[in-house]
């Protein structure tokens, strides 16, 4: 029996008033969860995981529901404000600082143990923890990569990197993407701008102005965006980014399907899209390490959508059960063979068979044995950061001034710091 409530065509009154924190109810505790509405694989493995513990435990149930992930954000805050969070929330990872500075969250360290918390992966640990506490915990960690179709790529007489060390560099990507158009596709490159104006433009596009020595802040002190985010190195990186976009990307496209269609021979994106591609793709599917857009290093995002326990929870325990059982070693696994993510747990990587030597996705853990990923910034400036550089990627993507526009994020970024008095550690 499907345990997950959608509340996607409801606004944020709905979703407030739909769950309240969770209480014992006679001799039934639910226990009430909001999450992402995410890609179709990662909602069915979700509810799978849900129904698992609900099947497992007659004295406690999860009270599921999904909400679309383009209002997510505003709904958590929405909820905090009329202190009616749920026990458990998901969130990206780079907002546990913020949630966890402005009070939204609870430390969840007495609910791990300590052969639990050395078996999640260093980087998982290091996204959940803030002023020393842990706050979150994650089914997977992350990454980028491209994904291309071989018959096209072989088509237009493309040479497949298939290392790290062999990745193409920024100039002999936008070579591949013009040979590519020379054979006919108008928009060789699939870059997800369907997902719309948010945190995948933070998360995907700002690993091409960090390959060029570019930030989104200065990560001493996290007080100052300035001469970094519109630094000579980061409006080269922009500057390509312009150029790329411009030239190769159709940056209107609504749809998700251009990839799996063969109206692009490659797609710039994460895991996630890993079962569709392959059902849809099957041995014309390859996975081609991130660029070195810079011509010296390639990087690329980590870290992921976690949970953790709200300050509203009435029956916290509970609460802190289920969580552990959202991210015991099964259900990072479900997880991480519906979505192709790196395993957030070590004994998940090794019962991977995705991950494991040989597999579909061994790059993935390549890259990150390579020091290729970059973590967010951690700082509680974050939400602010993503927002302006958002606002800014768009706006470069569609013409805009490249300086320009890198200078007005910077003092976007700039003027939260200074409204939140430098985010001191409460």
């Amino acid at each position: 029996m499907k345990q997950i409530k959608l509340l996607a065509a409801f606004g944020v009154a709905a979703a407030i008033t739909a769950i309240v924190p969770s209480m014992a109810q006679g001799s039934m505790t639910k226990i009430s969860m909001w999450f992402h509405s995410g890609q179709g694989a990662e909602r069915k493995a979700l509810e799978t995981i849900v129904e698992r513990f609900n099947a497992a435990n007659k004295d406690m149930q999860i009270d599921a529901v999904q909400l679309p992930e383009g209002s997510y954000g505003d709904q958590v805050n929405a909820a905090a404000l009329n202190n009616s969070l749920p026990c458990i929330l998901d969130f990206d990872g780079p907002n546990t600082y913020n949630y966890a500075w402005s009070g939204k969250l609870v430390p969840i360290g007495k609910y791990v143990s300590a052969a639990d918390k050395r078996d999640f992966l260093p980087s998982i640990i290091k996204q959940g923890t803030y002023n020393g506490q842990l706050y979150s915990l994650g089914q997977f960690d992350s990454g980028l990569a491209l994904w291309g179709n071989k018959k096209l790529l072989a088509a237009a007489g493309i040479s497949i990197p298939k290392t790290v060390k062999d990745a193409w560099t920024g100039t002999q990507f936008l070579g591949a993407l013009e040979a590519l158009q020379k054979k006919g596709l108008r928009y060789p490159l699939d870059m997800k701008f369907n997902y719309g104006k948010g945190e995948w433009y933070t998360y995907g596009f700002a690993a091409i102005m960090q390959s060029f020595g570019g930030d989104l802040i200065n990560r001493k002190g996290y007080q100052t965006a300035a001469n970094v985010l519109n630094g000579a190195s980061a409006v080269r990186g922009m500057t390509y980014f312009q150029t790329m976009t411009g030239k190769y990307v159709n940056t209107a496209t609504k749809t998700d399907s251009d990839f799996v269609e063969g109206k692009a021979a490659l797609s710039y994106v994460g895991h996630w899209t890993y079962a569709d591609y392959s059902k849809a793709l099957k041995d014309d599917l390859v996975l081609i390490p991130m660029p070195k857009f810079g011509g010296t290093r390639a990087v690329t995002g980590s870290g992921s959508w976690n949970f953790g326990l709200s300050s509203d929870c009435k029956v916290a325990d509970a609460a802190g059960k289920v969580l552990m059982h959202l991210v015991n070693t099964e259900s990072v696994l479900t997880m991480s063979d519906a979505n192709g993510a790196v395993p957030s747990r070590k004994s998940a990587v090794s019962k991977s068979k995705n991950y494991g030597p040989g597999g579909d996705l061994n790059l993935y853990v390549e890259q990150l044995n390579a020091g290729v990923g970059r973590e967010r910034p951690v700082t509680p400036a974050y939400p602010a950061i993503s927002k302006a550089f958002a606002e800014a990627a768009d706006n470069i993507a569609k013409g805009s001034n490249v300086k320009a526009e890198l200078d007005k994020a910077v003092r976007a970024i700039d003027q939260d710091i200074k409204d939140n008095s430098g985010y001191p550690v409460k």
